[in-house]
């Protein structure tokens, strides 16, 4: 899979400016609630400085064969499955769903918008934004210990952030942030659901996501769509994502219907996201096209509509597909990785919705993180006095992988997980059920449907009942 031209030219979509777009439209005078300034890290120019690299190189995977292990599992759920270090990636689950807040800037510019139908475009280049740091992400991120948390604030991104989680089987991780301006509340609980398929691994990430815009009293949910991992016994890994996604405002009754198409035979539809906003009434009142590896364009529909009649009536001449005889093959064969085709065709009169940020250029030697990612794990100076005992920065077997020390990481993880296995035989035992944290299950306050739910008080920081799982 190679990289895609677009990035080099960000559109003016880069960290920077979100940093500008998370003061955008805020009363700056108010608190943001973060705590005493000396017990954050150091700062330059009021910014707050982020590692740009890992400790160590990625670990070659080269020599492992996951299929001893995968071959029994065949059309089961991965959840239960002890799975080598090897193809771990130096990250707890709960750092992954942190990264849906890389492109946050689009939530403050939402808030910032006087029309719902602006509201939704923003909404709907948020959706997309929050997978598109997968692309290329072959690394399994560590399974989350029951009552593991992970806390986030970014002052210049305008947010903080804290998840824990809340179950083990079946594993759900539950997650609350807000604006620092009082801007936007986002929420929910995912519940991924692994399978194994011979060739692919296939994740379906159950579970509702809730966007709060509290200016404009709206609510916004949907589901993320479904990621598959390919050639995971042999071949080079590639990534697909594909499903519909559905957002809907329950204020205005508008709902964006977003498809992310599968691969396809030729490739001709990898990455691709096609979709439209409509009203209560099933009018259409915006398209929306691109790819969420890329960036996302949107145009009136008359104009689209006109566009694609002039492209159906136009002689194009066919294009020479390749050789599809390693497509129908089985057995050791590799699935052939779809060569990914030229930038998404950006129709006249388009809106520019989103554009990925721009990779750094070690990220193939740090699991293929982005700039965003690289800083979750990242222990500044004084952290361990204000993170919660249970914050996965704080995972002994996470950080020896992230220092490159593999046996340091496997041991610690099979200590980990020992000791996980003995606390639930002493509950058995006790007749005791796990109480959770900062979360309770309850009802979606939009959909009705189970939810997880922050209790609140997280960052007053009265650590004192939080479990001991390290």
């Amino acid at each position: 899979m190679t990289g895609f031209d677009s990035e080099s030219s960000s559109g003016g979509f880069s960290e920077a400016s979100q940093r500008v777009a998370a003061v955008m439209c805020v009363d700056s005078g108010r608190s943001n609630g973060v705590g005493k300034a000396g017990e954050r890290p150091p700062r330059e120019n009021g910014i707050q400085k982020h590692r740009t690299s890992l400790p160590a190189p990625m670990f070659t995977r080269s020599d492992f064969s996951v299929w001893s292990i995968l071959k029994k599992c065949i059309g089961l759920e991965l959840s239960k499955i002890t799975m080598p270090i090897a193809f771990n990636e130096p990250l707890s689950f709960l750092q992954r769903i942190t990264e849906y807040m890389e492109h946050v800037d689009l939530i403050h510019r939402a808030s910032c918008q006087p029309q719902a139908l602006e509201r939704m475009q923003c909404v709907a280049a948020f959706a997309v934004s929050a997978v598109a740091s997968q692309w290329e992400r072959t690394g399994k991120p560590f399974n989350p210990l029951l009552g593991e948390t992970y806390e986030l604030i970014r002052e210049d991104l305008g947010f903080r952030f804290i998840s824990e989680q809340v179950s083990h089987h079946p594993p759900i991780s539950a997650f609350y942030s807000e604006g620092l301006h009082q801007d936007f509340l986002f929420h929910g609980s995912i519940y991924p659901k692994l399978k194994f398929w011979g060739k692919s691994v296939e994740a379906e990430p159950r579970g509702t996501i809730t966007l709060e815009l509290l200016k404009h009293n709206e609510a916004y949910t949907w589901t993320n769509p479904t990621c598959c991992v390919h050639n995971v016994i042999i071949g080079k890994l590639w990534i697909e994502q594909y499903g519909t996604v559905e957002i809907v405002n329950h204020r205005t009754g508008d709902k964006c219907v977003l498809h992310f198409k599968p691969c396809g035979l030729f490739g001709k539809e990898l990455h691709k996201v096609e979709g439209h906003i409509q009203d209560k009434n099933k009018k259409k009142l915006f398209m929306i096209y691109g790819k969420w590896t890329e960036c996302l364009w949107g145009i009136d529909p008359a104009a689209y509509e006109s566009f694609k009649k002039r492209e159906r009536r136009g002689d194009h001449l066919s294009k020479p597909q390749p050789d599809d005889s390693s497509q129908k093959a089985d057995g050791d064969v590799a699935d052939a990785v779809p060569e990914v085709q030229e930038t998404v065709q950006v129709i006249p009169g388009s809106k520019l919705l989103w554009r990925v940020n721009t990779r750094p250029p070690n990220s193939a030697q740090m699991y293929n993180f982005t700039s965003f990612t690289v800083s979750l794990n990242e222990l500044q100076s004084g952290m361990e006095k204000t993170l919660a005992p249970t914050d996965c920065r704080l995972r002994p077997d996470i950080r020896g992988m992230e220092n490159g020390d593999m046996d340091l990481a496997s041991q610690e993880k099979e200590r980990l997980e020992e000791k996980q296995r003995e606390a639930r035989r002493e509950r058995a035992e006790q007749e005791a059920e796990w109480q959770t944290r900062w979360f309770h299950q309850g009802s979606n306050p939009h959909t009705g449907a189970p939810d997880w739910l922050y209790a609140g008080g997280y960052f007053e920081r009265n650590f004192s009942r939080c479990p001991d799982i390290y």
